[in-house]
């Protein structure tokens, strides 16, 4: 990778296809220069070889990312050289109009990992934590053109299946059972208790997977995301699991999102079904913890958008947008490679070079903010309103197809967090709240929270029709001895977690009886929240 030196224009060497009109280039070496200068001297333009590269890993990134962006910035314009770990290198596009340029020219920047010069000189350790996040896959996230296409348009499709209402409701749901579960000594976590959890309980359901699988699932999330020394087995491991998911649903299909992604028309191979229920649950699962911790971390310290929004002039959806512009959940994303040799934000960029999306440098641009911004990595007060300009969710044709049923989620977990405990208060100093040292996520450890009591529940909603139901009670006897809500006669000894496409029960309706089944959906609720909390 060819750096320049910080405040020159970048020079291609010669033979540049971004300067050159025709005729092949000369031979290069590694980072485009010639083979003879590949190691010690200068290289063409740029600094000597051997500088060190900043770091985007470790306390770096974790401690203060707007103000290490912000110098990024300052030394070297929109494109600025890293390392991505010891050895390393790479680019981190900081700049709005630079990312917008390299997510729309997929010909000259690819998502074929396969392109990077890093593994190909064999640079890149076997157990690199680099690995999980890098590698190729057969998914939309790896591949151009119209087999992109395909694959995107069955995911697409796949999450479009699901009921938002009724996505919504469930939510709503699993939240008031954790919430419920905290006891009452008036403290918690919102990340450990919460954000992590919540989420989980709806993806085991959207998925199929069977609910005890949650928290095993959520350890291998996490260590994927962090590129962290347990990323490499953790990643075995999610995917061994989801091979045993896909090989049942092929054989026994239900009303899931790995039965609809394997029933749809563009026929993925049992592989491809498992790389990209990969992709769904890390990119959503991940991305739908980190953005609610964020928000709430938002609201407990921010007091002039918190007085804000209890005053009733800005609601949750607008600090979600918030939190979107000022520490989206994925602050940085790998990533593009360079087919041939080119020049971006003023940066020679050598034909295999890695550029890492920086899509929280690039909302803080001063390109992409309006009057009334202020400060590296915040935004002016009033100057968002209804303005998703962001990239927190990528551009071009590569942008997440999530985003929706993500929100719905988040959205729902935050309301119903205020609902029910409208007191809630930081219980430590802001600056000792700590984050994740992922390069990837921005992502709190830690959230706590006091609070004085608990507010009951909101009413349920009225029943209606939906492709996509809650899960289904049993009104059969139950067992003696059995919990709460448990059918009796199935194989496991629990009702099916999973969404079920028959008329919604009893447990949905408008009309509440001594008799109808709201306890016993609400004690399922309960249980499972129970378990999942160590009860």
């Amino acid at each position: 990778m060819t750096v320049p030196e910080p405040g020159t224009t970048a020079v291609p060497p010669p033979g540049c296809p971004a300067h050159a009109a025709g005729g092949a280039p000369p031979a290069t070496g590694r980072g485009g220069v010639p083979p003879a200068e590949a190691h010690g001297g200068t290289l063409p333009g740029g600094l000597p070889v051997g500088v060190p590269l900043t770091p985007l890993h470790g306390s770096a990134v974790a401690d203060d990312p707007h103000g290490l962006y912000a110098r990024l910035r300052a030394q070297y314009g929109p494109v600025a050289p890293i390392e991505l770990e010891p050895g390393v290198e790479s680019w981190l596009v900081l700049g709005y109009p630079e990312l917008l340029e390299l997510t729309r020219n997929e010909a000259l920047f690819s998502k074929d990992s396969r392109r990077w010069r890093v593994p190909a000189e064999g640079r890149l350790a076997a157990d690199s934590r680099l690995q999980p996040m890098t590698s190729w896959r057969p998914t939309l996230l790896n591949l151009d053109g119209a087999e992109h296409q395909r694959l995107r348009a069955a995911v697409a499709d796949t999450l479009a299946r699901v009921d938002h209402r009724q996505l919504r409701e469930t939510t709503e749901a699993a939240a008031d059972a954790l919430i419920d579960s905290w006891g009452p000594d008036g403290t918690a976590d919102l990340v450990a208790q919460y954000a992590r959890r919540l989420p989980l309980l709806v993806f085991t359901q959207l998925l199929g997977l069977p609910d005890e699988a949650g928290a095993h699932l959520i350890r291998l999330i996490s260590h994927i995301a962090d590129s962290g020394p347990e990323s490499v087995r953790a990643n075995q491991e999610f995917q061994t699991l989801l091979v045993d998911l896909v090989r049942q649903r092929r054989t026994t299909p239900g009303a899931d999102l790995t039965s609809w992604l394997l029933a749809h028309p563009a026929a993925l191979t049992d592989e491809e079904a498992v790389h990209h229920l990969v992709v769904l649950m890390i990119a959503g699962n991940e991305t739908t913890i980190c953005w609610t911790g964020n928000t709430l971390r938002l609201l407990l310290t921010d007091r002039r958008f918190r007085a804000t929004l209890t005053g009733g002039r800005l609601t949750v959806a607008d600090a979600l947008e918030e939190v979107l512009w000022r520490d989206p959940p994925t602050q940085n994303f790998p990533g593009r490679w360079a087919t041939s040799d080119t020049v971006l934000g003023g940066q020679f960029i050598a034909r295999g070079d890695m550029l890492v999306l920086g899509l929280a440098a690039a909302n803080a641009d001063p390109a992409a903010q309006g009057p009334g911004a202020h400060g590296h990595g915040s935004i002016g007060h009033g100057s968002i309103g209804g303005n998703r300009a962001h990239l927190a969710w990528g551009a071009g044709k590569h942008v997440c197809p999530a985003q929706h049923p993500a929100r719905i989620i988040v959205e729902t977990a935050v309301e119903t967090l205020l609902h029910r405990l409208p007191d809630l208060q930081l219980a430590v100093p802001p600056h000792e709240l700590a984050w994740r040292p992922s390069p990837w996520s921005r992502a709190l450890i830690s959230l706590p929270v006091l609070y004085s009591a608990f507010t009951p529940p909101r009413p349920p909603a009225p029943e209606r029709p939906s492709a996509w139901t809650p899960p289904q009670v049993s009104q059969t006897p139950q067992t003696p001895g059995a919990a709460p809500g448990t059918a009796s006669g199935t194989a496991s000894g629990t009702e099916d977690p999973r969404p079920s496409s028959s008329t919604p029960s009893d447990a949905t309706s408008t009309a509440r009886t001594p008799g109808s089944a709201e306890p016993a959906r609400r004690s399922w609720w309960n249980s499972l929240a129970g378990w999942w909390s160590g009860r």
